[in-house]
């Protein structure tokens, strides 16, 4: 198979690349050794200047000001954005296209613009302590009380939480799933705590507490029993971002553990001309390509138009095979660095802590596996995979 990007994907990906050579790469190291922090005014000329790049627009229509790329110039995007370590290249809020279709012009107007500018700063809570990936299970409840609901249930993992001003929350109403805007700070929401993890980001992962939280009926985002379409379209799209940034951490990985490879001498010559250094970058190129012409082709089959039902299917490929690979990519730069690869100053070491959630977040490898062979066996192989 052969994929070859389009003139836009180059443009986008060139762009991103000097934001992220010139901009956030430098800021690493100092971020990792002091918890992921970066001075206020670092972190505020970074968002400034994704801002001007137009980073937050590009999945937001056009009739609302936004960029609406083609889904495979945004993945362009991501790859280059998964270069960075530290999450320092979530330095802006994403207006994400199901959100117009989900929101009243209300909501758009008071949340979703005011994010595409930089105004406001999202996050969301979905994952709950028994549930785990199966998002079907929640227990945290929306009860109907006059012009409000009543929202009671805990919610795991609400990454961003700490920076955000609000919390799209998914809870059970007597019509179904619902979404819900709720405003930070409200009375009855609470941070329980706020765990430790293994990497080192400014952005945390509290466990929020709702307690009879009063919010508004005109915050619920569409109708009640839709919520789990849209965290379906958001699951495609996360699911196939992930597999992109990814790919771009293997990227950078291969390029630092080859130069390293290339410059590192025993025995008075370049430990690159060993047979077995040689083998653990030869299958790391491989598989990186491999994984990243899914992702690319999974991109461009939602430009396409594909049935939603094969997307899903795409994507749970994309993410599965990309962040297998870039585990195994990070373990190996690990190995061909040696001690220097376990000290936290070098990016693979910084890496190899940091892809391990990728096999976890957004739906396990374990569901990627149950949803692709759900594919299989509803719609047969070229069904799945095309063909």
């Amino acid at each position: 198979m052969s994929f070859t990007l389009p003139d836009s994907a180059r443009d986008w990906q060139d762009r991103v690349r000097r934001f992220v050579e010139a901009e956030l790469i430098p800021w690493e190291e100092r971020a990792e050794l002091a918890g992921g922090e970066i001075p206020a005014e670092v972190a505020a000329r970074h968002e400034r200047l994704a801002l001007e790049l137009g980073l937050p627009r590009i999945d937001a229509p056009k009739r609302h000001g936004g960029l609406e790329l083609p889904l495979l110039d945004q993945v362009a995007i991501a790859e280059q954005t998964g270069r960075v370590t530290n999450a320092l290249a979530w330095c802006y809020g994403e207006a994400q296209s199901w959100m117009f279709e989900a929101c009243s012009p209300d909501q758009i107007d008071r949340f979703i613009l005011p994010l595409m500018r930089g105004e406001r700063h999202v996050c969301t809570a979905v994952t709950e302590e028994g549930s785990g990936s199966d998002v079907d299970n929640i227990a945290t409840t929306a009860r109907r009380d006059g012009d409000h609901y009543v929202i009671d249930g805990e919610k795991w993992h609400v990454t961003s939480a700490n920076l955000a001003d609000t919390v799209i929350v998914q809870a059970k109403a007597d019509g179904g799933h619902a979404l819900f805007f709720v405003e930070m700070p409200a009375e009855g929401l609470s941070t329980v705590r706020s765990p430790a993890y293994t990497h080192s980001y400014r952005h945390h992962h509290p466990i929020l507490r709702f307690d009879r939280v009063r919010v508004p009926a005109a915050n619920r985002i569409g109708a009640e029993g839709r919520g789990m379409g849209f965290i379906h379209a958001w699951f495609r799209r996360e699911r196939l971002m992930i597999a992109a940034r990814c790919c771009g951490a293997a990227e950078r990985l291969i390029e630092a553990a080859t130069g390293f490879a290339k410059e590192r001498q025993i025995g008075g010559e370049p430990m690159a001309r060993f047979q077995l250094v040689q083998a653990m970058l030869a299958d790391s190129v491989a598989e990186l390509h491999a994984a990243r012409l899914v992702t690319y082709e999974a991109a461009a089959a939602h430009d396409r138009g594909l049935d939603l039902k094969a997307l899903h299917a795409r994507c749970s490929i994309a993410k599965l095979l990309a962040s297998e690979m870039a585990g195994r990519v990070a373990d190996r730069a690990v190995q061909i660095f040696g001690g220097r690869g376990y000290m936290r100053e070098n990016v693979a070491e910084r890496f190899y802590r940091e892809v391990r959630v990728d096999r976890i977040w957004e739906g396990t490898s374990e569901i990627q596996r149950l949803i692709i062979a759900g594919g299989l066996l509803k719609r047969g192989l070229k069904g799945t995979i095309g063909g």
